[in-house]
């Protein structure tokens, strides 16, 4: 068995063999036997990949069902999805399309990475506002960030090999006169009043430019464009662009006379409704740079029960039958939490690589006891630390008030008693002297400060 590592932004995809790089399978929720993570395939208890995504719950709408069961069960076919440059990275929302796109990759198909060079300089319309339009020099910058991260989640060997696209190539030449005469005249303003993004900016106060109205048309040539030169049919993307989705299949049917395909995905939500992904209005993106692979880590550990198999569905190439194991362990030992481990090794294995997962499995383990702090990496320590309670200190500060510093206790007074009950420890061993000092002894000049068995903080010395 081998298993797929994900380098760095940039560098390609390596393979290694199960065994390296592995973690305890207590971790993973299985057995005790030693684990890495799985190795991207489709699973061959479905006839075909159209019933294993409907069955993953990726298909939330689509165009006619029957007609893409029978697309995808036959010939490999061209499709694509599209990524704007709004930020520096993407996010766990586009993981599902990436996770998607190489689904249908293994099953034999022949995927377009389509990075928005024109259409990030416009924006799609967003539900409350107009959105900021950034400057051709940082949306260009942007273009090689995200090109390099999709990348990273594509096969670009074989016959089926992945190939990345730029649409500023085929939109900047083209002149506003030419625009409106061979694109826009194929468009009623009275249909493109009806998408829900733009209804929902008409009955808004802010309402609506013309720039972000004619976005829809933007990734309507988009699809047209790629049918023409690569005979793609089939368009998947966010079931909130189910809109400009299918403002790309009505296009082509009005131009060239065929009928071509759209699937919309679910927007993922919690159980309880809140926004999947973000807290407190931060992402959690996909650039180890913007979020630790320790971070995203924790992120999907922290999953809740009612939401974890979903997840597993969706963000694994778990198979169902492993998946309906997970459910039951759920079920019958949800203190274990098994099913949040595996998808938590998982999902950042894949991201980031095996290494960067087990390197934030040790840490977690050697945090809570379970390992040896100073055998850690440095980089994977910090950002650990940076996740708990933390204080900046200067070289030698004394132990009670790195207690302070760091929020562990509210005086000075406090710290002193809960040193003398023998409570607090430092990097591992017990405080027995109110005059110790904070050194950064652990790898990075850190250390970590424990009051009690599960209160933990960081403490940055320098």
């Amino acid at each position: 068995m081998h298993c797929l590592s994900v380098g760095p932004r940039g560098a390609a995809p390596t393979m290694c063999r199960r065994g390296e790089a592995s973690v305890a399978d207590s971790l993973a929720g299985v057995s005790e036997t030693v684990v890495s993570a799985t190795a991207p395939a489709i699973d061959p208890a479905f006839e075909n990949v159209w019933d294993e995504i409907v069955w993953r719950g990726l298909v939330h709408v689509s165009t006619d069902q029957e007609a893409l069961r029978a697309l995808l069960s036959g010939d490999p076919i061209t499709y694509y999805c599209g990524f704007d440059p709004t930020a520096p990275s993407l996010h766990l929302g586009n993981l599902v399309q990436l996770l998607t796109m190489r689904r249908l990759q293994l099953a034999g198909h022949k995927p377009l990475g389509l990075v928005g060079g024109s259409t990030g300089l416009v924006g799609d319309p967003r539900p409350s506002a107009e959105r900021t339009l950034n400057t051709r020099e940082t949306v260009a910058e942007w273009v090689g960030y995200l090109r390099s991260q999709v990348e990273r989640f594509l096969s670009f060997e074989g016959d089926n090999a992945a190939r990345i696209v730029n649409n500023l190539d085929w939109t900047a030449p083209m002149s506003a006169i030419d625009f409106l005469r061979e694109i826009g005249k194929h468009y009623r303003v009275g249909t493109m009043l009806k998408k829900d993004a733009v209804a929902a900016r008409l009955n808004s106060e802010a309402g609506i430019s013309y720039t972000e109205f004619s976005y829809q048309i933007l990734q309507g040539m988009d699809f047209l464009e790629l049918y023409r030169q690569y005979g793609c049919v089939l368009q998947t993307g966010g079931s909130d662009q189910w809109g400009n989705l299918t403002s790309g299949t009505d296009l082509i049917h009005r131009v060239e006379g065929v009928h071509v395909h759209a699937i919309g995905t679910p927007l993922i939500t919690n159980s309880d409704g809140t926004k999947f992904g973000k807290s407190e209005g931060n992402a959690i993106w996909l650039d180890a740079a913007m979020c630790s692979p320790y971070r995203m880590y924790q992120f999907w550990l922290n999953t809740d029960d009612a939401d974890v198999i979903e997840r597993l569905k969706i963000f694994t190439f778990l198979t169902r039958a492993e998946i309906e194991e997970y459910e039951r362990l759920v079920e019958a030992e949800p203190f274990r939490r098994a099913a949040q481990k595996r998808l938590a090794l998982e999902v950042t294995a894949f991201v980031h690589g095996t290494d960067a997962a087990a390197a934030v499995i040790a840490a977690s383990e050697a945090l809570f006891g379970q390992g040896d702090l100073a055998a850690l990496d440095a980089i994977t320590l910090r950002h650990a630390l940076e996740e708990l309670p933390n204080a900046t200190v200067a070289p030698g500060t004394n132990v009670v008030q790195a207690l302070v510093d760091t929020g562990l206790v509210s005086s000075l007074s406090e710290g002193r008693r809960a040193i003398a009950q023998g409570g607090v420890s430092l990097d591992g061993v017990k405080v027995e002297d109110e005059s110790a000092t904070v050194s950064g002894a652990l790898p990075g000049g850190v250390s970590v400060l424990r009051r009690g068995k599960k209160t933990l903080a960081g403490v940055f010395v320098g």
